[in-house]
Parts: C-alpha cells; sequence; structure tokens
C-alpha cells in the first residue's frame, strides 16, 4: 500500500458508509472502520482495513474521520462519547442531516479542538468512487482543501460554502427535486394500472415526456432569480382551470388524490392573489412561509 497516501478512518458501516471505506481502501489509503455493530466491519477487514473495537480508537488512528450514520442524532450521540479524541481532527460528517443540525454538530467540533465539515453525498452506494457521483461539502474551507485530493476518491467534489448548512441544504434540495419526480411518477403509474396498463409499458411514454419536461429548468431558474415570471406557455390561470380534472379523474379511477390535492390549494391562492398570467415558476415564490 502506497505510503504517502494518507490515514482515514470510517466511522459507519451500512450500505453507504461501507461503499466510503471500500472507495478509500480501493485508492490506496489506509483505512480504519468501526461500526456499532462489529459484524460489519469483516468485509472490509477482508478488503485492508483495520478494525476498531470503539470509535474512540478510530478517531485516533487518523487526522481525517469520515461519519456516515443514519441520522444526525446518532452523530450527535456519538460525539459525546468522544470529546477527550477529536481534539486536531478533521470530521467530516456524510449523514443525512438538516442544515440547522450541522451549524450545532460544526459548533460543538470547534469547541473541542477539531474541523468540521459537513457534507452530503449526491450518489446511493453503488455509485460511490464512479464517474457520476460526487459529494457536497461546506464549513471549514481550510481543512476542506487540506483533504480533497482524500476525499476525492468518493467521487467529484463540489465546495458549497463555508457556512456549515449549505451542503446540507443543497443536499435537501436535491433530493426534494427527486422524491417530487418518485411522487408523480408513482400517481402516474397507479392511475394506468387502473386500467390494467403495464407500469413498463407506460414507462415508455412517461420517460421522454419528463425529461423534456424538466428541460424548462432552467428558464424556470432564470425567472424565479429575476422575478419575471410572466409566461406564453402555460399560465397558473390555465393550470387552475385544468387541475381539477386530475382530482376528479384520480377519485374516479378510484386513485388516491394525498399527493395531488395541496398543488390545488396553490393554485387557488396564486389565483387570488393574482397570478393567473405567470408561468409555474411564480410556485417557488409562493411555497416560501411568510414572516
Amino acid at each position: 500500500m502506497p505510503a504517502n497516501k494518507p490515514p482515514v478512518s470510517v466511522l459507519g458501516l451500512g450500505m453507504m458508509g461501507s461503499a466510503l471505506a471500500a472507495a478509500f481502501l480501493k485508492a490506496g489509503h489506509p483505512v480504519t472502520v468501526w461500526n456499532r455493530s462489529a459484524a460489519k466491519t469483516g468485509p472490509l477487514v477482508a478488503q485492508g482495513a483495520l478494525p476498531a473495537t470503539t470509535a474512540a480508537e478510530a478517531v485516533t488512528e487518523s487526522p481525517l474521520v469520515v461519519l456516515c450514520l443514519l441520522t444526525n442524532d446518532n452523530v450527535e450521540k456519538l460525539f459525546a462519547t468522544l470529546p477527550d479524541a477529536v481534539a486536531g481532527k478533521t470530521l467530516v460528517n456524510l449523514t443525512n442531516g438538516t442544515p440547522a443540525q450541522a451549524r450545532d454538530l460544526a459548533a460543538w467540533a470547534a469547541k473541542h479542538g477539531a474541523r468540521y465539515i459537513d457534507g452530503g453525498i449526491v450518489a446511493v452506494p453503488q455509485m460511490i468512487a464512479g464517474p457520476h457521483a460526487y459529494v457536497l461539502y461546506s464549513g471549514d474551507e481550510q481543512a476542506y482543501e487540506t483533504h480533497r485530493p482524500t476525499l476525492a476518491a468518493l467521487g467529484g467534489t463540489k465546495w458549497t460554502g463555508t457556512d456549515p448548512g449549505l451542503a446540507a441544504l443543497h443536499d435537501l434540495a436535491l433530493l426534494t427535486g427527486m422524491y417530487g419526480m418518485v411522487l408523480g411518477v408513482m400517481q402516474a403509474f397507479a392511475l394506468v394500472r387502473t386500467e390494467n396498463i403495464p407500469a413498463t409499458e407506460f414507462s415508455e411514454l412517461l420517460v421522454p415526456w419528463i425529461s423534456a419536461m424538466l428541460g424548462g429548468a432552467p428558464e424556470w431558474a432564470e425567472a424565479i432569480d429575476s422575478g419575471g415570471h410572466l409566461t406564453d406557455v402555460s399560465s397558473i390561470a390555465v393550470n387552475h382551470a385544468a387541475f381539477p380534472n386530475f382530482l376528479a379523474a384520480f377519485r374516479d379511477q378510484g386513485v388516491r388524490t394525498d399527493l395531488f390535492e395541496p398543488f390545488q390549494a396553490i393554485l387557488d391562492r396564486a389565483m387570488a392573489e393574482g397570478y393567473e398570467a405567470d408561468g409555474l415558476s411564480r410556485i417557488a415564490d409562493l411555497l416560501r412561509v411568510r414572516g
């Protein structure tokens, strides 16, 4: 194993954490691994990782400590066991969480003499270290620049800013777009299946349609940033007139309306507030809570 590769410790060996540790190993880094259930270290030890019996032991073995637990509540509990071990370390937390949690964890790290980087993984475990995987990072920029060559073993690296909460914000926003797409696709499949149309057959129509419509996202983004929402494509008024047909068809076909009823309420509000000539980009403004 190359001696010039800096060591890394990985805490948390679920599917994603195991993929991260394996990527560091494949890139030639000495890797120490720890998991609450020690049995999960076995496959990685077989690949050359060193097992740690405690999280504190894993932290002491490397200047760079990567955490990938189920939730940030778990990270907070784990940090509570490590106050004497983290001084001088760089903690890279790749656990999914909120911007507020990231800021709190960064404050805890600073209090105990550690550098903190928060991250959001834009990949599934099977994509890690592949050409389409990348990780969002925010927090301590100096620590990020120092360890970026090591972190590059996981995929592309994208810096979002010194506010520790920005990686989580970007991550959740990307996942919001994904979940919105998934929910719409599942609603569409549920609708066609009421007439025994195979989902595989319908997907041949659905995928290119969604792909084409997503091509409008840059124009929506420009309208949102500029505040110029007027459109000659499909106005709020047109969508407001058509949308009751969706809810009626869902009910007629025996499909739940839960996912789509809130959108009707947003369209009603847009009309009431005089935005009937605007495009659907106006919705981004209407979704913000007003103080």
